[in-house]
């Protein structure tokens, strides 16, 4: 069951949602360090992770699930944000190259079915992100935040997910050492915080970021499965420029929305 876009909104507000949003996106960012000319969709609650991607990419949007509610975003200009179904997203196959789901992975019943439709709009070599409680963390345990609604995953389960679904993991960063806890002295130790869990228990992270590229039927080969956090290294140099579908010959692509995001 999804939480309710207010709470969600209101605990992007508090001081501690304000820590979570800015830990989570550096490390998002790291990840997709250059977007520009890309288009970026985010989904479940993804908008407070978005707006590290403004004037870069060529076209963001939140798609927000119709159970759990919309917000407007962004504040100002043109609306972006719509409600839409977890398994019918409003847009064409292999048209997206970014996929960022927050808030999203944690709260769906169908889960494969919710992978493969991201798979179906991504375009061929697309990238995914999925951002979710780590069940071995404590912001799992806590329900005063909204990691804490919800199926937390390992890393195992997450990879599992992604394979079955035509994904192949190649990342992951874990994140949100520190206590889920109102305190006012959090902001200021988070830097020492994120330092010592990544180095010493990288296994208890309160979150986890997996990065996923969409594999085509011709790229699916066996592999052996290897433990984790050591089984997907690292990616470097960030996002590769535009793509373009073999069948369009190389000509820039139309928008990858339909209506109501528009253009």
């Amino acid at each position: 069951m999804y939480d309710d876009v207010s709470h969600l909104r209101d605990f992007y507000a508090s001081p501690l949602g304000q820590h979570a949003r800015r830990i989570i996106a550096q490390r998002v960012r790291a990840r997709w360090d250059n977007v520009s000319g890309l288009d970026v969709v985010g989904l479940g609650y993804a908008a407070p992770y978005l707006r590290i991607f403004s004037g870069e990419a060529r076209t963001t949007a939140a798609l927000m699930p119709y159970r759990q509610g919309a917000v407007q975003w962004p504040s100002e200009g043109p609306f972006r944000a719509a409600l839409v179904s977890d398994t019918e997203l409003p847009m064409r196959d292999k048209s997206v190259d970014c996929v960022l789901v927050v808030h999203g992975l944690e709260h769906v019943d169908a889960r494969h079915n919710y992978l493969r439709e991201i798979w179906r709009v991504l375009m061929p070599r697309g990238r995914l992100i999925l951002v979710a409680p780590n069940r071995r963390g404590a912001w799992a345990r806590f329900e005063s935040t909204p990691f804490g609604h919800g199926r937390p995953y390992s890393l195992r389960q997450m990879e599992d997910l992604l394979r079955d679904a035509l994904f192949e993991p190649v990342g992951v960063t874990p994140c949100l050492f520190a206590p889920p806890f109102r305190a006012r002295y959090l902001p200021f130790a988070a830097t020492a915080w994120e330092r010592a869990g990544a180095g010493l228990w990288p296994a208890f992270a309160g979150v986890l970021i997996v990065e996923a590229v969409k594999l085509a039927y011709a790229e699916i080969r066996v592999s052996v499965k290897k433990p984790a956090f050591a089984s997907m290294p690292a990616l470097n140099g960030g996002l590769s420029p535009a793509r373009r579908h073999p069948d369009e010959g190389g000509k820039p692509r139309s928008p990858a929305f339909r209506d109501p995001l528009g253009d």
